[in-house]
Parts: C-alpha cells; structure tokens; sequence
C-alpha cells in the first residue's frame, strides 16, 4: 500500500510476529534511475527477513534492472503489481492494466525472474472487469514462468475497493496452480481469514486495509490459523508507547514536515479504534509534530482525557 506500508510501519507490524510483510509499490524506472522521490523510498529493508520488496512498470528491461538492483541490497523476495487499481498507475499501462494484455504481462515476469536468483511471487485481481474474470489463465502462465506465489485480490480492477470482495472467485485459480496462492481482500480479522481460505482454497491470507492502526492483526490471524504465539496486543500505557514510538520512527525517517504528514493517517487509524473525540482527534492531526506525543495518552486511554 504505497504511502502506507513505508519501512518504520512495517517494523512495527514485523515486531508482533508477521510472517511476511511487503513493501511499498516502487516504480522499476524511476527507481533504476534513481530519482529522489522514489530514492527515499528504496530505504526498503529490503535485507530484512520477512520481507518482499515490491516493483511496479510496464517496460521488460526495467523490470529487469529493477529486481537485480535489488538483489544486489539484499532483498529476499521480489514481488510484481499487477493489482494497483489507482488511474495514476494504469494510465501508464502498469499494475492491474497488465491483466488486459497477459501476453505483455509474461513478458514482465519473464525479465524479472530471468533477472534474480530470488523467489519471485505476483500480486494481482480477478480480472480487468466482470467481462474478463480470466486470472486463472494468467496464474498458470505465470507459474510456467517461474512465478513461486500468488496473491489474489478479490475483486476487479474496475471494482476498485468497491463491494465485497469475492473469495469464491478466486478459487478457480488456486486450482489452476501448483504454487500457493493467497486470498486477499477485506480480511480484517481471524473469522473473515478462515471465510476466505474456506470459500477459495488459498493456502494463506494477506491483509492489507485490515491492518491500519492494528500492526498486531496479522500476528493475530495467524495464531488463529494455527501458526505462531498470540501476539500481546498493547492497551493503556502500552499502547500509547507504542504509537508514540512509531510516531517518533515515522517523523525520524521523513523528518518533521514529511513526516508529520505521512503520520496522520496512522494517528487517525489508531484513534478510530480509541474513540478520541473528535475535538481532541482534530488537535492532535494538527499539532506541531514536537506536541503530538504529549497528547497521545488522552487520545488513547480514555481514563485520561478530562485532564488532557
């Protein structure tokens, strides 16, 4: 989720215990050659254990110098969009435009798998729209051309993040493949996780949405599904030193200004689940970033807000 998933979120996620978190979208081209918008966003941990760095772009070559750009820092995993919804991106014949040309989207995968010694896994969707649900064409066209894993978005591009997603639809994929595949979309929570493997057969979930202002929900669906500890999930003060450190970590990686931005939504998500009211929610979204962290405890423990 570009803006979201940046490397302090995903640290935060990974301490709870996540089995596999995934960059930021980075454009093959522009991160080639290097151009500072998305410079600062290479700092992708891409070394780290645990984690698949993301690349997006619509030309073979620089899906190609793209991936062994990141092989030579470390990544473990490389992971292709074919999903990104956003007009910004399939106006420029990427993401989820590429399930309208599966021939041009092969010849992608081809150059990056051809290009790494890595494990490289795709994300994508049903389809373009309800008229061309035809992914399971892809999948084993992708599988045939080294792909190791799928994720599935259930839903089509032209659905956006509208509707329920379709769990069921994604079956004919998973059966259409040997590799695994994942379910994605509206997995918010360990009940909505078994719905989704019941209904598609997938091997495994991903969340996404689900997972805003909740770093610990992917722990926690885990556990659910029989894999890892329960996460101990942060209340009171242990929850008001969690948002305060990421906080810090967010505003520390971008700097104040950017940071302080980039920052909100993640305010904003942990003070939908603490209730804040919205006079004191709107003061903080908008406070200095060096006031933010005293107001923090009334934000997020009720018991403290008549002296905030």
């Amino acid at each position: 989720m570009a803006g979201i998933t940046d490397l302090p979120t995903r640290q935060v996620v990974q301490s709870f215990g996540a089995g596999l978190v995934v960059s930021e979208m980075v454009a093959s081209r522009e991160m080639v050659e290097a151009k500072p918008s998305v410079r600062d966003r290479a700092e992708l941990g891409a070394d780290v254990t645990g984690t698949a760095v993301q690349i997006a772009g619509r030309d073979a070559y620089w899906m190609g110098e793209a991936a062994k750009l990141l092989a030579g820092q470390g990544a473990r995993i490389i992971d292709i969009n074919m999903g990104c919804p956003a007009k910004k991106v399939t106006g420029g014949l990427s993401g989820s435009a590429l399930l309208r040309d599966h021939d041009h989207a092969l010849r992608l995968i081809e150059a990056v798998v051809g290009a790494v010694d890595l494990p490289v896994t795709l994300k994508t969707r049903l389809g373009w729209d309800d008229h061309s649900r035809d992914t399971a064409d892809l999948a084993r066209r992708a599988e045939a051309a080294g792909i190791r894993m799928l994720t599935i978005h259930g839903r089509t591009r032209c659905q956006f993040y509208k509707g329920a997603a379709d769990w069921g639809a994604i079956a004919p994929i998973v059966r259409a493949v040997d590799i695994p595949v994942l379910a994605n979309g509206d997995i918010t929570d360990a009940a909505a996780a078994r719905c989704a493997i019941a209904q598609s057969g997938a091997a495994g979930v991903m969340v996404g949405r689900g997972a805003q202002g909740r770093p610990w929900a992917l722990a926690q669906i885990a556990q659910a599904l029989g894999h890892g500890a329960a996460p101990d999930v942060p209340t009171g003060s242990g929850l008001v030193h969690l948002v305060t450190e990421h906080y810090a970590a967010l505003i520390d990686f971008y700097g104040a200004i950017l940071g302080g931005r980039v920052a909100r939504k993640h305010l904003g998500w942990y003070m939908d689940a603490a209730a804040t009211p919205p006079d004191l929610r709107r003061r903080i979204l908008t406070a200095n970033a060096t006031d933010v962290p005293a107001l923090l405890p009334a934000a997020l423990i009720p018991a403290t807000r008549c002296a905030a």
